[in-house]
């Protein structure tokens, strides 16, 4: 179920109860195909919905776990709906976002369809305010494409092509993957089942280089949903530990990774322990960290961390070095040669 699928069962859901006070709720969820939990997720987001933020206007809805009561179906009834006023600029941003919208490759084409219709309403409602939305345009960088093609290819369950960077690895890999859903937890992700990796994986869009959609079906197995509202990284029980100690400028840490442990430390620093499916990613926080923290093991990767942060070093040196031979030729062959300003009148060219 992807966010397009799950908006138009929502909206359905309203019709649905609206025609039948005090549904059951397993009622409900068998006539939707979902889970009861799911349909409970469902009903927790809808008395956030209404006409507009007034409390009147939102839907009053809710359930004592085995029936559904609206009381407050008449805020949807067509005399209670007052007119729809736009503002200039509330116009001209709704304009030019739908429009640039419409022209994701791999947007259905019946979705385009629905809202190019609805735009030019929008236009007529708005009048002259519309006159400005024609002279902005936006253009998606190139994760709107893979966001189309992902949301594609989970709508018509096939299976997926990514050239994909790892910034961990600092390569670009070739995947194929069975995309599950989108989720957005800050930047935007596709989860999805890796037939490298034969495991589950989470891909960032915007670090998708290139993107297929494939003829085969997706086939993911069996795997239970996890609950992302907390935080999009979850190791599980399995993964290997890793020991990190950070100093008083480093205690950042424990607040931004999950983690099995943290105890204080004489010098105000903390000795963290935390599990990842992927130690080697952890190389990166600790060049983050550099004199505010380290990794005390695996061994393997204290080592690891260590090589890179030399070889950073090594860069930076060399790249001094080279600064400082090509200030010395130039102190060698005089100040005009180095941009200075002559002493005097007559020093310099006119």
């Amino acid at each position: 179920m992807n966010a397009i699928d799950q908006t138009r069962r929502m909206l359905s859901l309203v019709t649905y109860l609206k025609e039948r006070p005090g549904a059951r709720v397993e009622d409900v969820a068998r006539a939707f195909g979902i889970s009861e939990d799911e349909l409970v997720s469902d009903l927790d987001v809808l008395p956030m919905c209404g006409t507009s933020f007034r409390g009147g206007d939102l839907l009053d809805i809710d359930t004592d776990g085995e029936r559904i009561w609206w009381h407050n179906p008449a805020a949807l009834a067509a005399e209670a709906a007052e007119p729809l006023r736009l503002a200039a600029d509330e116009a001209t941003a709704l304009l030019v976002a739908a429009r640039a919208v419409s022209t994701l490759p791999g947007l259905r084409e019946s979705d385009r369809q629905a809202l190019l219709r609805a735009t030019a309403k929008v236009e007529t409602a708005a009048g002259e305010a519309a006159g400005a939305s024609s002279r902005l345009s936006v253009t998606f960088e190139s994760e709107g494409g893979v966001f189309a093609d992902v949301d594609r290819a989970i709508a018509e369950r096939r299976r997926l092509w990514i050239r994909y960077y790892s910034p961990a690895r600092d390569e670009v890999t070739e995947r194929e993957i069975d995309p599950i859903r989108l989720v957005s937890v800050g930047h935007t992700y596709v989860e999805a089942w890796c037939r490298r990796s034969e495991a589950r994986r989470t891909f960032r869009l915007d670090r998708v280089a290139e993107i297929k959609i494939l003829d085969e079906p997706s086939a993911p197995p069996e795997i239970e949903l996890r609950d992302l509202s907390e935080a999009l990284v979850q190791p599980a029980a399995e993964d290997p530990e890793v020991v990190v100690e950070v100093g008083p400028g480093g205690r950042w840490v424990a607040e931004y990774y999950p983690h099995d442990s943290a105890d204080e430390l004489p010098d105000g620093g903390l000795r963290i322990t935390l599990r990842t499916p992927d130690p080697a990613s952890l190389r990166r926080l600790a060049l983050r960290l550099g004199r505010d923290g380290r990794i005390v093991s695996p061994p393997e990767l204290a080592d690891s961390a260590r090589l890179a942060a030399r070889e950073a070093l090594a860069a930076y040196d060399g790249i001094e070095a080279t600064r400082t031979t090509r200030v010395v030729e130039a102190d060698a062959r005089g100040p005009r040669a180095v941009g200075a300003v002559p002493d005097g009148p007559g020093d310099g060219p006119e």
